[in-house]
């Protein structure tokens, strides 16, 4: 079988639970796509798949990656192609869900091959960015690839450190490679109509209520303890896991610097911001998805299964 199912949504939308029950239902495999869901140390805040439904069925890729890591989406579409072969290996439908929209648009669309950043250049850009901010990378990006600089937000530290460090190293701009990329990895399936897509949706408000009510649950289910085990090591802050919804809000509280009311309810508002954010990257990146209403998919879950079975 050489089926693949894409299963793409913002955040707390009910995407691992449909990712689950079509494994269960198809004898399918489920394959993280959530940037933050790869670290091992971001159980509870990245919201991954319990230890028991992770042994309902096989779960791929879910915190396999070192939390001092920088880890790339050309990385994750490696792994991910390795996991749908596998699973095709094995008779088994690869199903790839979550919500890092960028991920999807690497296996489909390809990404720019960029040659690997030497360490120093690496290091020295984290560095600017963690003494001046983001904006001060930004400004020194902006002639050196005007392009990338208007495209970006002085505030985005990690797409705008990339081109920085991109243009540093090779001497060409970050939009230069990427207009040679090449078709990713998924495109000749994709092309042979053997890739179902689905984007998961809630009306707005009822998505935000969901929102606010996981990260509840989180603080509940350890999140504290989890940022405090990462703060302990002294990880680099400019790593994407310390970047990740609710660990800079509540390292403010475990040093002190507000109270948790304040932290919960800017993780919270953050959460928010960032389902907006997918919202609008969905409809923009995605616009021929299928959508699916999460409230009411019966119908065509039925319809669903029955056409991948087949």
């Amino acid at each position: 079988m050489s089926r693949v199912i894409l299963i793409a949504g913002p955040t707390a939308s009910g995407k691992s639970a449909l990712a689950l029950r079509l494994a269960e239902d198809l004898g399918g495999v489920v394959i993280n796509a959530d940037s933050m869901q790869v670290y091992a140390g971001l159980r509870v805040l990245s919201a991954r798949p319990s230890v028991a439904d992770e042994a309902r069925v096989p779960h791929r890729l879910y915190g396999t990656v070192a939390d001092d890591v920088a880890y790339s989406a050309a990385d994750w579409a490696a792994a991910a192609m390795a996991e749908i072969e596998a699973a095709h290996a094995a008779d088994k439908v690869p199903i790839l869900v979550g919500g890092t929209g960028m991920y999807f648009k690497v296996l489909l669309g390809g990404i720019a091959e960029i040659p690997e950043i030497p360490e120093d250049i690496r290091a020295r850009v984290r560095a600017k960015v963690a003494a001046e901010g983001s904006a001060a990378a930004h400004a020194e990006l902006a002639p050196l690839d005007p392009v990338a600089a208007a495209r970006l937000a002085p505030g985005d530290s990690q797409r705008v450190s990339r081109a920085l460090e991109v243009v540093l190293a090779t001497g060409r701009p970050i939009t230069d490679w990427q207009a040679d990329t090449r078709p990713g990895p998924l495109a000749p399936l994709d092309a042979a109509g053997l890739v179902e897509k689905i984007v998961l949706e809630w009306p707005r408000d009822e998505l935000y209520a969901r929102c606010d009510l996981r990260f509840e649950l989180m603080l509940q289910e350890g999140a504290l303890a989890e940022v405090e085990a990462l703060m302990v090591r002294g990880l680099d802050p400019t790593l994407p896991v310390m970047k990740a919804l609710g660990v800079p809000t509540l390292a403010a509280y475990l040093d002190g610097e507000v109270d948790l009311e304040a932290a919960k309810a800017e993780s919270q508002m953050q959460t928010r911001r960032f389902a907006k954010r997918q919202l609008t990257w969905f409809r923009n990146q995605f616009g021929d998805w299928p959508r699916w209403d999460a409230q009411y998919y019966e119908n065509i879950y039925s319809d669903f299964v029955i056409k991948i079975s087949k």
